[in-house]
């Protein structure tokens, strides 16, 4: 099992008060040794003396009252006791009549001379040393740790920030800067290695834009300059004698004028100007409205009818771009279904039930009932590049697809973009391309009936 990732914050933090923590330990045991070197040596030193004076004044047979001197006691312990019969003196710590004493012996003719000095108030010190010591580190870490944190914290949403601007650059949004996000919660600061990746995403952001501007006026330039001399030409071309030259001249301009117009609709696009004309209309008749203008054989099926709120003349737009996709690059039958995966069923016939369910499978969530519309034909699909990336204008190098300028779905998804609906790209599981729209049901119910397409004139 993949064990959690901790955040920069609480790595940065962690290591800091490890750090000072180990420090802490290392400080304190040389604190600890130190101390008692110096506090245990002066015992030692003093008993020592006492033990020489006492062994002074039993050679001479004078009284050793004032000093804590005994002649083979007891409770000394068997170690020192065993070094004095080896005609060695030495000290060591032990126990006189229940309480810690540093003992000090030597050989007096066959006995043994012990002098004792009284070590509880010197171990004491060293527990309330260490005691402070410990706590001392703990402090320390707490507030190395808290300032550790606090500084982690700020790198990170420092960091953090500018990872989301770089997030709201990718889905496009050209305008974002990390400078505008930090100008607004404090005064510059000094530059240092984050300020400097914020800096370098910032230039990079300048330059792209800079480049996408020029290129979106470039393409509305040339698309306004081709627009007037083809006016002329197609104009020109109709005084040509009938026959076959002249279909193929009128075919080929009324090609190149699609494509200006595509041109003029994307630069249109890209400059986040155009604003969309929102009203409530039937979704099934809006769609079978719009497919019947084309003129194509075109299969539309109304699984669940919805009221949808949206710009009729930009949604028969991304749907006749759909469309005349599906019909150029992949194969018949081209299907188009209206359905509200989690709504309320409508009346169908037995026949259109399994492809309910089919929807409900494929996009209901069992929650919202978001209005769906299916284009889909069985042809060889969309190339995996287009799934990834999606449509990029002038790139249709999907093989067995047919030839084209790669505009009609970049339009749709730019118009897709203006209503603030979802487009999605993805191939069906037993062939064919599939796109997907979902739109955005009225927040409220209308308080007039919903716009209806206007019927065909009985023919």
């Amino acid at each position: 099992m993949t064990r959690p990732a901790l955040s920069l914050r609480w790595k940065i933090a962690l290591t800091v008060t490890a750090v000072c923590c180990a420090v802490a330990a290392v400080l304190g045991v040389l604190v600890h040794n130190a101390v008692a070197r110096q506090t245990v040596g002066q015992v030692h030193k003093e008993t020592l003396a006492d033990l020489d004076e006492a062994l002074e004044l039993y050679e001479y047979g004078t009284s050793r009252e004032g000093l804590n001197s005994v002649l083979d006691p007891a409770e000394l312990p068997p170690e020192l006791r065993t070094s004095v019969h080896h005609d060695r003196r030495g000290s060591m710590v032990g126990t006189y009549q229940g309480k810690r004493v540093m003992w000090a012996a030597a050989p007096a003719g066959d006995q043994v001379m012990a002098v004792w000095s009284p070590y509880e108030n010197t171990r004491r010190s060293l527990e309330n040393l260490d005691t402070a010591i410990f706590g001392s580190a703990v402090l320390a870490a707490t507030a190395v740790a808290l300032a550790g944190l606090f500084l982690a914290h700020r790198i990170s949403r420092r960091l953090g920030t500018t990872a989301a601007v770089a997030r709201r650059i990718t889905a496009g949004d050209l305008d974002a800067r990390v400078g505008d996000e930090d100008r607004g919660r404090r005064r510059p600061a000094p530059q240092d290695e984050v300020a400097a990746v914020a800096a370098a995403l910032d230039s990079v952001a300048g330059s792209l834009q800079g480049r996408l501007q020029a290129e979106q006026r470039f393409t509305a330039d040339v698309a306004h300059e081709l627009r007037t001399p083809l006016t002329g030409i197609l104009a020109s071309a109709e005084l040509l004698p009938e026959g076959r030259p002249k279909e193929m001249i009128n075919d080929r301009l009324r090609a190149l004028r699609r494509l200006t117009e595509d041109l003029l609709e994307i630069s249109r696009l890209d400059s986040g100007a155009e604003r969309a004309d929102l009203a409530s209309y039937e979704l099934g008749a809006l769609v079978r409205s719009s497919v019947r203008g084309m003129g194509l054989d075109t299969e539309v099926r109304v699984v669940r009818e919805a009221i949808v709120r949206t710009d009729r003349r930009r949604l028969d737009r991304i749907l006749c771009n759909l469309v005349l996709n599906a019909h150029r690059h992949g194969e018949p039958p081209v299907v188009v279904t209206v359905d509200v995966p989690g709504g309320a069923p409508a009346a169908a016939a037995e026949g259109e039930r399994d492809e309910r369910d089919e929807h409900e499978a494929a996009y209901g969530d069992g929650h919202a009932a978001v209005p769906v519309v299916e284009v889909r034909d069985h042809g060889p699909g969309f190339p995996e590049a287009l799934l990834h990336r999606g449509p990029q204008r002038f790139r249709t190098d999907a093989p067995g697809r047919g030839k084209g300028h790669g505009l009609g779905l970049t339009i749709a998804v730019g118009q897709a973009a203006v209503l603030g609906i979802g487009l999605s790209f993805t191939n069906a599981p037993d062939g064919g391309a599939r796109a997907v729209l979902r739109l955005t049901p009225p927040e409220e119910p209308p308080a007039a009936s919903p716009t209806r397409p206007p019927a065909d004139p009985p023919g």
